[in-house]
């Protein structure tokens, strides 16, 4: 349990905002591979682990992340931008960043309300939070356009926010369990299985980079995959079933139903082995596995996950969810397979 949530710790400190994914993709694949676990890299920058040379099943997770880009510069020499994938603006007004440049400099800002102080803008509260309305708070002593060009930023830098990692009681809290969550567990999942029993097993784990922007489980996977299994969070909120001390099995998303026997099975597994569990429907949801599907893949595709709270926000699981989680995939594999 200790060693899943400090890898989650290593791979939520290492920036991946959707399109930025290489340093944390490295990461993982040097871990793996120090444990045995052969890894490979897809055209489009998918990371692919597993030892056996035909898998059938393909468990998958992402590791990209909200974040946003640069967009422009301002006159006073802060930042506008762009946001990457479903940053939600209020959740992350006030987050401190890193701007990182094509050259592979970096700089650190604060993503604000314009006119923030409340001492000279009596609307700061009611203003509508929106890209126009917002910027970067550069880090540096720039007072025009030209002061900022002379650091080397320009458009198109990517703009990653600090996940804010704490881990107590039990929970662990952050930016961007969604996925990273997942990813560890299926990190610490392979680190258990070790190198020789993942020889016999025909699985492979799939890291996708672009899943925030709708497109990272559309392509890569091995030709060998029969069934797609993705492992993303579990909705907690108001309408929908999930805890965060349970895995959340989604019966259906926004992209429609999920395959009928893999669902089925699922359910049945932890049942059979007493995971805490919820089936659910997520009402404005999508996945890699939709991705997938819409690509044309013939594979069947269920999706399971820990369940978290404030998603896109300030979240936050439990251990005993993303326990359940590993739990739920190894049995799936177990009785897949036989082992």
């Amino acid at each position: 349990m200790e060693r899943m949530i400090e890898i989650l710790r290593e791979i939520l400190e290492i920036p991946s905002p959707t399109g930025y994914t290489k340093e944390v993709m490295a990461y993982i694949a040097g871990l793996l591979n120090e444990n045995g676990v052969k890894t490979y890299f897809t055209n489009k920058g998918a990371l692919i682990a597993g030892n056996h040379p035909e898998p059938e099943l393909v468990i998958a997770a992402h590791v990209d992340t909200l974040g946003a880009m640069v967009k422009g510069i301002l006159s006073n020499g802060h930042l506008s931008f762009t946001r990457v994938g479903g940053l939600h603006l209020p959740a992350f007004e006030g987050e401190y960043c890193t701007i990182i440049t094509r050259s592979g400099k970096k700089y650190r800002g604060t993503l604000l309300l314009k006119n923030p102080s409340v001492h000279v803008n009596k609307e700061a509260g009611k203003k509508e939070r929106k890209e126009e309305n917002m910027y970067i708070r550069l880090d540096e002593l720039v007072e025009k356009k030209e002061d900022t060009e002379k650091l080397g930023i320009r458009p198109g830098d990517f703009i990653a926010f600090d996940p804010k990692f704490e881990y107590v009681n039990g929970f662990v809290k952050a930016h961007f369990l969604d996925d990273k969550a997942s990813a560890a567990v299926m990190i610490d999942l392979m680190l258990d299985l070790g190198a020789k029993t993942l020889e016999k097993l025909p699985v492979a784990f799939f890291f996708s980079p672009y899943e925030e922007v709708g497109h990272g489980g559309s392509a890569g996977y091995p030709r060998s995959m029969k069934e797609l299994l993705v492992v993303d969070m579990g909705v907690v909120g108001d309408g929908v079933a999930g805890k965060e001390t349970a895995v959340s099995i989604a019966a259906k998303d926004s992209s429609g139903p999920y395959d009928y026997e893999m669902t089925t099975k699922l359910i049945e597994l932890a049942e059979k082995h007493e995971i805490p569990h919820v089936v659910d429907v997520f009402p404005y949801y999508g996945s890699d596995g939709s991705a997938a599907l819409r690509a044309g893949w013939d594979v069947r595709v269920a999706l399971i996950g820990q369940g978290v709270h404030a998603s896109h926000g300030m979240e936050r699981t439990h251990v005993k969810g993303m326990l359940a989680t590993k739990d739920l995939i190894r049995a799936y594999i177990e009785d897949r397979f036989g082992v």
